[in-house]
């Protein structure tokens, strides 16, 4: 039995479960909280947990950087700080007030499909193809498939608002991509995280004010869900399998969340499973599974041949698609 593969595949699993029923945790908190709100707390809860570990990082080793110090990196940090635990975070949290916990991971999962397309215009030595064009277009469509415009209301409003999420994800992610630094990885996302909540509760006052909440048992345990594993433990799955699978294989996880999300949305909350829904995710995945054809058939060749896996997984796509390792859910 080869160990290593059992045990990356029991945490791709367990990354699905937990990142998929991230969905139902913010259906839930958002009976209680609003929206913006909700997500900056979520981010004081996460950052200030990560702020101990990258301290004690620091403590045992004393060449270990735990925080920015080049304009590079504080650069870095503030991108990813405003756009993906921010700006990105705002829009799924309001979008989602107006879908179930299934449509918002569909729309989301869009996200591997759009970040090439960015990177085509922003990256150097990034070229399309027809495929790749097909693939990017059949899976807007099935955006539109679960948006049903001909229906318009509060539902199409969500899917608007959680599609510029998945657009202001990808764009981000690629100018992050054309920032080198050094500064080690926990520590760029933990800053983010404390960039991505200041952002979040400034936007949070300037809509609302400083609203009054009591927020119910099930809301706070859906804050401590979405702080403590959703972003931490869930962050910390995430990047073992990057570095153990490698960044195109991990990112798969983008289309097993939308099933769990459904799936646990209709098992506690009761929420409908639409004929719409599915058959738009059927038509985004169609989508990727085009756009990365090549990748893929690479994989497949590369299973069948006695294993020689580099570390990390690296090939020349890994760089567009590895922006994916900022998820917040």
């Amino acid at each position: 039995m080869n160990l290593s593969r059992y045990r990356n595949s029991v945490l791709f699993v367990l990354l699905s479960f937990i990142w998929g029923s991230s969905f139902v945790a913010i259906e839930t908190g958002l009976r209680s909280f609003p929206p913006v709100l909700f997500a900056a707390l979520r981010y004081d809860v996460a950052s200030v947990v990560m702020l101990a570990v990258v301290g004690e990082l620091a403590a045992r080793k004393d060449d270990y950087r735990w925080r920015p110090a080049s304009r590079p990196e504080w650069l870095l940090v503030g991108i990813g700080g405003v756009f993906i635990f921010g700006l990105y975070l705002a829009l799924i949290f309001t979008g989602q007030q107006y879908v179930t916990s299934g449509v918002a991971a569909v729309v989301l999962s869009l996200k591997p499909v759009v970040t090439p397309l960015f990177a085509v215009t922003l990256l150097p030595n990034e070229r399309f193809g027809p495929l790749q064009i097909g693939g990017v277009l059949i899976a807007l469509v099935g955006v539109i498939v679960v948006a049903n415009p001909t229906s318009l209301g509060g539902g199409t409003v969500g899917v608007g608002l959680l599609f510029v999420a998945a657009l202001v994800f990808a764009i981000a992610s690629v100018l992050t991509q054309k920032i080198r630094t050094t500064l080690p990885t926990i520590t760029q996302q933990t800053w983010m995280m404390v960039v991505g909540a200041l952002f979040l509760h400034v936007t949070s006052a300037a809509i609302r004010g400083v609203p009054s909440v009591s927020p119910s048992p099930s809301a706070l345990a859906s804050l401590a869900y979405l702080a403590l594993v959703a972003s931490i433990a869930g962050y910390f799955v995430y990047f073992d399998l990057l570095e153990r699978i490698g960044a195109s294989e991990a990112n798969l996880v983008n289309y097993v969340v939308p099933v769990v999300a459904t799936l646990f949305g209709w098992l506690l909350l009761g929420e409908p499973i639409t004929e719409s829904t599915i058959l738009g995710f059927l038509v985004i995945v169609a989508g990727f599974v085009l756009l990365k054809w090549a990748t893929l058939k690479r994989g497949v060749v590369a299973a069948r041949r006695p294993s020689r896996t580099l570390p990390g997984g690296s090939s020349p796509e890994t760089v567009v698609v590895s922006g994916n390792v900022y998820y917040r859910h």
